[in-house]
């Protein structure tokens, strides 16, 4: 089979294609033939960081079909699904034809659903997902009026995460307001569903979201504290909370406390590998429904447009995510892919 692999830390010109011998699924584990792969920030991060211990596949999510399974698996040959996390802690990523991952990691895809899609969800879905859940003591699945009568703030909402966090909070009955960077990108944001969209660079942010919910809003779904803490500041309802799941400098955050301290506000800082585990399966279930209901979309027309790369363009669609390629980057994986 094909792969994608890179034995050192470095430039998207460490990865090279090989061709391997697939491994056999063990107790609690899947084989899956990967139709579609998706590429997020953290995987071109990851190569770039600490070296490996031998070969490594990138890549953390993608959809396929089964193809091989462990003894006393719940999976079958033949199932379509989703995985989540793939090369987190593990060499199997998803940047391959055939990758063995644990059971937990893999889910079931609706018929309806594309492999497209599915590699669009996993770090993006899964992250907006707990970023909603973020002010709840208990974690549970988002569902149809979870949030009702809840205004939620969007940071970037023509991001991927952004994209995911304005689809599910909407699903869940929220009034959804959302800050984008540009005419364009606030056309992708109202097609994902945002009842409200603030043009952060052609207005004043804090003046435009107070005008829109001048009682304030009740969680923002954060990418760039650094550059957003006053505005959150300004624009929360007492007792609201910021959802950080993302930063776009190495600089430590600062800000004035005495705001936050005014309106008892929480900031919930999130990383969706480490979570506890209950939040993941709350998030993974929350995600499938949504899936199954049809509110989870890829892409122009959805708000998320695609980008596509073969399997041996691995290199460029990394570059492609760390260049600010807006939308969703995918890797055509197998002959038959999309």
């Amino acid at each position: 089979m094909r792969a994608i692999v890179y034995s050192e830390s470095g430039g998207p010109d460490v990865l090279r294609l090989v061709d391997r011998t697939p491994r056999e699924p063990g107790p609690g584990e899947v084989r899956v033939r990967i139709r579609v792969s998706g590429v997020n920030p953290t995987d071109w991060k990851s190569r770039g960081g600490t070296a490996p211990g031998g070969e490594q596949v990138p890549n953390q999510d993608g959809a396929g079909v089964v193809d091989a399974v462990g003894p006393g698996s719940r999976f079958a040959v033949g199932d379509r699904v989703w995985v989540w996390d793939a090369a987190y802690q593990r060499a199997d990523g998803t940047a391959q034809e055939q990758g063995v991952v644990p059971e937990r990691q893999v889910v079931l895809l609706p018929d309806d659903a594309s492999f497209d899609l599915g590699a669009a969800l996993g770090i993006p879905a899964l992250t907006a997902h707990l970023a909603l859940r973020a002010a709840e003591e208990t974690p549970l699945p988002l569902a149809p009026g979870e949030l009702a009568g809840r205004t939620v703030l969007v940071a970037g909402g023509a991001g991927a995460v952004g994209h995911a966090a304005i689809e599910l909070a909407v699903w869940a009955g929220a009034r959804v307001i959302t800050t984008v960077s540009s005419p364009a990108k606030a056309a992708l944001a109202r097609a994902a569903g945002a009842h409200e969209v603030v043009d952060y660079r052609a207005e004043d942010a804090a003046a435009a979201i107070g005008r829109l919910a001048p009682e304030g809003v009740h969680l923002v779904v954060e990418v760039n504290p650094n550059a957003n803490a006053e505005l959150d500041a300004q624009v929360l309802a007492p007792g609201g909370v910021i959802a950080v799941y993302a930063t776009d400098t190495p600089e430590p955050l600062s800000f004035a406390v005495r705001p936050f301290m005014g309106k008892n506000l929480r900031w919930r800082f999130l990383l969706t590998y480490t979570v506890p585990e209950a939040e993941k399966d709350a998030a993974v279930a929350g995600v499938q429904a949504a899936v199954a209901a049809g509110v989870l979309r890829v892409g122009e027309e959805a708000g998320l447009p695609i980008t596509r790369f073969r399997l041996e363009r691995t290199a460029d669609a990394h570059e492609a995510v760390a260049s600010g390629t807006t939308g969703k980057v995918l890797i055509d994986v197998s002959e038959d892919g999309a």
